[in-house]
């Protein structure tokens, strides 16, 4: 069983995890097969990012059709694929922020373990990719996984929290100790899943997500110091104006709702 202490200090012998990387290996079989099952489905593909020596990877073949591994690091794509022999895996060396997710055309659930450094990127883009996107199952730091449930007027409310809101149902499946790694981390994880609420609209949500991004571009600046540098004063008054909004707020005390009303306001079309 590759999750398991005596596997990981067999393996990596005198070597040190990569805190580039953000590296720290699963040795709990019992989480891995918990996280494995809520990933997967037996009749989908599964991608998984950073699968690091294959803890989770081993388990993931066991519930999915097959698996995609996108490792960036040299050392663990080359265990992995020593470690792990099945026609059912295909790995990847490189940044998963670099691939070419078009390569999928069929539904595809996504797997991974993020570091706290790339957590942000790696879920933006697979929210505004063209993925057919089954579910998304991720384990984050639990801080993370906090702010991504973050609420209207809290310190964590960001733009991913306004993408994750319009995109997906949003569940925290379960918390895991720092004490199931090796190295051991500082803080406590999340397992967080995604699964899509609504069809998607890639010319909508084009606009729509840049208009968001752009009114937390300065987060502690009032929402019209955002708008000003983007838009002319006549459209800018003309948003307050339709919407009720008033110009002194600041980004984090919108709404979802709101977002999408001055989205209309902007571009016309749906809400």
């Amino acid at each position: 069983m590759i999750a398991s202490i005596s596997h990981v200090k067999k393996v990596m012998g005198e070597s040190r995890a990569k805190k580039k990387f953000g590296q720290n290996f699963l040795i709990d079989a019992n989480i891995v097969d918990r996280i494995a099952k809520v990933a997967c489905d037996e009749d989908l593909k599964t991608i998984e990012i950073g699968p690091g020596l294959g803890a989770l990877t081993q388990m993931l073949l066991k519930y999915s059709k097959s698996v995609d591994a996108y490792e960036i690091d040299k050392d663990m794509y080359e265990i992995l694929n020593e470690t792990l022999k099945d026609e059912r895996l295909k790995t990847y060396l490189g940044d998963f922020l670099d691939a070419d997710l078009s390569i999928y055309q069929e539904k595809v659930n996504v797997c991974g373990n993020l570091p706290y450094y790339v957590t942000t990127p790696i879920l933006f883009k697979l929210f505004e990719s063209d993925l057919d996107i089954n579910r998304i199952t991720v384990m984050v730091q639990k801080e993370v996984g906090d702010r991504l449930n973050a609420k209207v007027g809290s310190e964590d409310y960001s733009a991913l929290s306004i993408e994750v809101q319009y995109l997906y149902d949003v569940k925290n499946e379960l918390n895991v100790s720092r004490n199931v790694f090796y190295p051991v981390p500082n803080v406590d994880s999340a397992v967080i899943s995604f699964t899509p609420i609504r069809e998607r609209d890639a010319e909508f949500e084009k606009t729509f997500f840049e208009l968001v991004k752009n009114c937390f571009r300065m987060r502690r600046k009032t929402l019209h110091n955002n708008l000003k540098d983007l838009y002319d004063q006549e459209l800018i008054e003309k948003i307050y104006e339709e919407t009720g909004i008033d110009q002194k707020i600041r980004a984090q005390q919108l709404s979802l709702d709101d977002f999408m009303k001055i989205h209309q306001v902007i571009y016309g079309g749906k809400r």
